[in-house]
């Protein structure tokens, strides 16, 4: 069984599942700068010496299945260990990050093309840098807890694949909350092509949660420090997507991709000399 050694740039917020209980969409590049999508991943529910952070190093056992057919998925082996084995900091103007993201891989500009790979199954994973970011739009949920029985099929999971040596669980585990809110960037690509993709990352729910916290359940306040962070911090930054997209549209939405991750690299001033 091959062994994969992966730097983690993604890692969305969990989603429910009927036979995993909860799992958490995690991609990353491999040395040579091409995808990979690791599943399933039951991350809240991992040892904390298996968890990791967003650019971390990993190596993992895996295998691939005809279930997700995608290029670049690949099972995990949860009978061997997720091994952490470094971490990519942000020194020196993130010069390493932007090295093994931007330089090792491509970087797509243009929708059409990934579009048209989609379709094709090329590809289900991709670096993205947007022409114009339009605007930052924050839309509350219809329904703002999990749909019961995706609830109650989550529940009845995770009993039946004993996670835990006790039932100390039905104590100390909660399934994750539903965001009640859903975050999305408007943008054009290098075409002028304009799209509205929904941010599905880890990191934007955890930053509402926290927010939520610190204004002590003000849902108005939370949305606007979200908001600050989002479109006015990240406005400033030479902001790039990590793309991807869902087992279900991968070749049959007009447009299958999601937001799955976002990298705001600080802007390099390109220095000029008086001739």
């Amino acid at each position: 069984m091959p062994q994969e050694r992966i730097l983690v740039t993604v890692k969305t917020y969990p989603t429910l599942s009927k036979k995993y209980c909860e799992t958490v969409c995690t991609a990353g590049l491999r040395e040579d700068g091409s995808w990979v999508r690791l599943y399933p991943i039951q991350f809240r529910t991992m040892e904390d010496s298996e968890r990791y952070s967003k650019f971390d190093w990993i190596e993992c056992d895996v295998f691939e299945t005809h279930k997700d057919p995608r290029p670049e998925s690949r099972h995990l082996d949860t009978s061997k260990e997720i091994k952490g084995i470094g971490h990519v900091g942000r020194e020196h103007d993130w010069e390493e990050r932007r090295r093994l993201v931007l330089k090792k891989g491509p970087v797509v500009t243009s929708l059409k093309d990934l579009i048209e790979s989609a379709k094709k199954n090329e590809c289900s994973l991709a670096t993205f840098k947007p022409e114009r970011i339009l605007e930052f739009e924050v839309k509350p949920e219809e329904e703002r807890n999990w749909d019961p029985a995706q609830f109650d099929a989550a529940i009845k999971s995770l009993k039946q694949r004993d996670l835990f040596e006790n039932d100390d669980w039905k104590e100390t585990f909660r399934i994750v909350e539903k965001l009640p809110y859903s975050f999305f960037y408007r943008f054009t690509d290098v075409d002028g092509q304009e799209s509205r993709m929904k941010i599905l990352d880890w990191e934007i729910g955890a930053l509402y949660w926290n927010c939520l916290r610190k204004w002590k359940m003000d849902e108005k306040a939370a949305v606007e420090d979200v908001r600050k962070k989002y479109w006015t911090e990240f406005m400033k930054k030479d902001l790039h997507f990590f793309l991807g997209t869902t087992l279900q549209w991968h070749s049959i939405a007009p447009n299958p991709w999601t937001i799955i991750g976002v990298f705001p690299i600080p802007v390099q001033r390109q220095l000029t000399l008086d001739l």
